[in-house]
């Protein structure tokens, strides 16, 4: 072959000047400077609060406060980059890729290259098994390469002299001599990396987060304004309205927010890794518990991708044994051919042994005839009257043709109307072959039919029930056509309408709505199809094993790697599935329910912890003229909160039934009246302390500084059941924290560190009452979920 086409192949000096040209043979990302990546992390609402905060103490002179607000913004950057650093390697994979070698002609001699290595007009020799490294066109031979990586379809694709063989393809069947026509960034290959590249997908946690962050703001700058008018109405010392406004300030902002979403995703991230499945964007879990749309591509994730012959139809008297041993002897495992390798499987599974049978030639399947050819002896194939008339076992030269129905049979001498029996076994998608076999092309008899699939998981039918029990859209995605996409999709329990590329291109909104089976569908339909669900308002998920399912894997909220996926897929997605099949989906859903609840205890939480907070020390400054609280004590009160409340991250929780979504208005309108409840109560115990205890004013702050603690613990307990309080026992952390908060705040207010001390009778009394109240509390809760649909 190399002879007749007498080539040489690129000199050094060739390939270097391509390479100044061309570049490499690797796709270019796109590279963050880590320390601009680290340093936007002290950029956003709650870091500006609080720097904002930072700089007002300093300027006040409290030094040591400044230093406490400074850790709290650096334990919070370096937490965040340093999970966020773990998953920003979507396209490194592309690099990695490849690193395969290439059989590569240069000055006349054969060499393995590495692929990166390749340029333009290099020549490279392909064989089966090989990935194409580059987009190449063949000078000679004739091979069949599986491009589901790329397009999504099973099916081989027949490349002959002149034909053009793309990167990432596998080469199935035959060798042969290619020129590389285009290498990186210039390949059809590049085009689903940028697609990738270009993917941004929207994290409604983010946006949430914002939307409190916002609210907590508006009600902290309406205190603080007022606060600012009373306080020169009333001539009160500047100094103390602006230490007093610090301290709203300090007390409105969620400072452990940003950490505690952080910690309640790596901790679900391990508690998914114990599943079988890796998150490689964190956020990612989150959004799971919203996900009410997954799309799922069909070969490899939905299938096996392993074609099998599921049915069979026999003609002129032969068996079903016959006729796969016939169709076996026509099969070569050796060409990896997957139709063939289907066939010599059932052929096993059907019968362990069978008469012995030589080949003696053997013709690879060609496009131009459409069937594969061998010749065999020693095989008995004749139907049952000659068998009574010849010996049986002897020795006879048997030609078997396989190939397409319609071919074969037009070279039979039966000339059976086939049709039929071909559109039954088809009628679900199957792809369908024909055996014949006889002596000479004179005595050819059809001897059978056989369908092959590419059939689904055992597991599929059970898992897409179970999402659709959990409020999850199926959505089945393939390259395949409509017919085999819809036979699959009915198979396991996937329901609907079935639209092509070309119609959802048309109208892509109608499509989104009525269909739930995409045929016929490339990189960029899939990518729209995520966008168009996103625009509609769903949170999508999207899994897939090919190539051609990165770009959409990358867009989607929920991006699913399967674990035979490639590389590239598995860098675009967030979370990579390391068992078979999408039954490890279902874990990560309801992890990220469970999530979902935790983050909606801590927030709810914090809400009615500063609108409390806010309206206790805003109406105590005007009902008694001073400060009823010091800075100091709100800081160290908001410490004891974001222990315990940071200790949610690891609570008992129960995953909704539905999807979640992130609610503002039932949070702040619950969180409000609950804390109306508790600023009723604060008053109470303030007035008890001072009238009927004849507490001083330095005693009172004490007795504020406990009854603000207890009450922060005693609210995380209410809100993080969703029934009543008793209803489930709070993990072994939570209850930890809750017993240091506890004995620290005991020992600082009873021996007078950090202000001054009071009795512990005191102490008890007003701990009694935070849990009498609570109790109460609690029934007022329940009936206010109940109305906002929040149990």
């Amino acid at each position: 072959m190399i002879n007749a086409l007498n080539l040489q192949g690129l000199t050094n000096e060739e390939v270097q000047e391509r390479l100044h040209k061309f570049g490499r043979n690797q796709i270019v990302e796109e590279t963050l400077n880590p320390i601009k990546v680290f340093l936007s992390k002290f950029w956003g609402p709650i870091p500006c609060l609080l720097e904002i905060t930072l700089l007002l103490q300093l300027v006040l002179g409290k030094t040591v406060d400044a230093l406490i607000i400074m850790a709290m913004l650096i334990v919070n950057a370096v937490i965040s980059y340093s999970s966020e650093r773990r998953a920003q390697n979507s396209l490194a994979a592309l690099q990695q890729r490849l690193t395969i070698q290439a059989r590569t002609l240069r000055d006349g001699d054969w060499q393995l290259i590495a692929a990166q290595e390749l340029v333009p007009d290099d020549i490279v020799r392909l064989r089966v098994g090989d990935i194409v490294p580059a987009d190449a066109l063949l000078m000679d031979g004739h091979i069949a390469v599986d491009q589901s990586m790329l397009t999504g379809e099973s099916e081989l694709v027949e490349v002959q002299s002149n034909g053009i063989v793309y990167a990432a393809s596998v080469i199935r069947r035959g060798e042969g001599i290619a020129r590389i026509s285009a290498t990186g960034m210039q390949t059809s290959y590049s085009q689903t990396a940028k697609l990738v590249q270009t993917a941004k997908t929207l994290n409604h946690g983010d946006v949430f987060v914002q939307k409190i962050v916002t609210n907590l703001l508006m009600l902290t700058l309406v205190l603080a304004g007022f606060v600012l008018i009373y306080a020169l109405a009333a001539q009160l010392a500047l100094t103390d309205a602006l230490l007093f406004t610090l301290a709203l300030l300090i007390a409105a902002i969620p400072v452990s927010l940003p950490v505690t979403f952080t910690l309640a995703t790596a901790i679900g991230s391990r508690e998914l890794a114990r599943n079988g499945v890796l998150a490689t964007r964190l956020a990612a879990i989150k959004e799971a518990a919203g996900m009410d749309v997954l799309c799922s591509d069909k070969t490899g994730t939905i299938t096996t991708n392993q074609l099998r012959v599921v049915a069979t139809h026999t003609y002129n008297s032969y068996s079903k044994h016959k006729l796969l041993r016939l169709a076996a002897l026509a099969s070569d495992e050796a060409t990896h051919d997957p139709l063939d390798l289907a066939i010599l499987q059932a052929a096993r599974e059907a019968k362990r042994r069978y008469r012995a049978a030589k080949r003696v030639q053997f013709t690879p399947f060609d496009p131009a005839t459409k069937r594969t050819e061998a010749v065999i002896h020693k095989i008995n194939i004749e139907d049952k009257e000659k068998k009574r008339k010849k010996e049986k076992g002897g020795k006879r030269r048997i030609r078997v043709i396989k190939g397409l129905p319609q071919i074969i049979n037009n070279l039979t001498q039966d000339k059976f109307d086939i049709t039929p029996d071909v559109d039954r076994l088809t009628a679900d998608g199957n792809r369908c072959l024909a055996i014949a076999a006889g002596k000479d092309d004179k005595s050819l008899r059809m001897v059978g039919l056989l369908a092959l699939q590419d059939p689904p998981r055992k597991d599929a039918a059970e898992v897409v029930e179970r999402l659709h029990e959990l409020g999850i859209r199926v959505i089945m995605v393939t390259g395949d056509g409509a017919a085999t996409a819809q036979g699959i999709a009915h198979e396991v329990g996937i329901d609907g309408e079935a639209c092509t590329a070309e119609e959802m291109n048309k109208d892509i909104e109608a499509a989104v709505k009525d269909c739930n089976i995409f045929a016929r569908v490339y990189p960029e339909d899939k990518f729209k199809l995520v966008q168009a669900l996103q625009q509609a308002g769903h949170i999508v998920g999207m899994t897939g094993d090919g190539i051609n399912d990165a770009p959409a894997i990358r867009q989607a909220q929920v991006g699913v790697a399967v674990n035979n996926a490639t590389d590239i897929t598995k860098s675009a997605a967030s979370l990579v599935l390391t068992d078979s099949g999408l039954k490890d989906m279902l874990a990560a859903v309801e992890v990220g329910r469970s999530i979902f609840q935790r983050i909606t205890t801590y927030t709810l939480n914090k809400i009615i912890k500063t609108f409390h907070m806010g309206l206790f020390l805003t109406c105590g400054l005007i009902l008694t003229g001073t400060l009823i609280a010091q800075p100091t004590h709100i800081l160290l009160v908001v410490l004891a909160n974001d222990l315990v409340s940071m200790s949610l991250t690891t609570d008992r929780v129960r995953p909704s039934a539905k999807p979640d979504r992130w609610r503002v208005r039932p949070l702040v309108i619950s969180g409000a009246i609950l804390a109306l409840a508790w600023l009723a109560f604060s008053f109470m115990a303030y007035f008890y302390g001072r009238d009927v205890l004849q507490l001083d004013s330095a005693q009172l702050q004490t007795l504020v500084f406990l009854m603000l603690v207890y009450i922060s613990q005693a609210n995380v307990y209410i809100v993080r059941e969703r029934r009543h309080l008793w209803s489930s026992r709070p993990s072994p952390w939570m209850l930890l924290a809750t017993a240091f908060d506890l004995i620290l705040v005991g020992i600082l207010a009873v021996g007078g560190i950090l202000m001054t001390a009071i009795s512990p009778l005191i102490l008890l009394q007003l701990l009694a009452a935070t849990v009498i109240f609570t109790c109460i509390l609690d029934l007022l809760k329940s009936a206010i979920f109940r109305y906002f649909h929040m149990n």
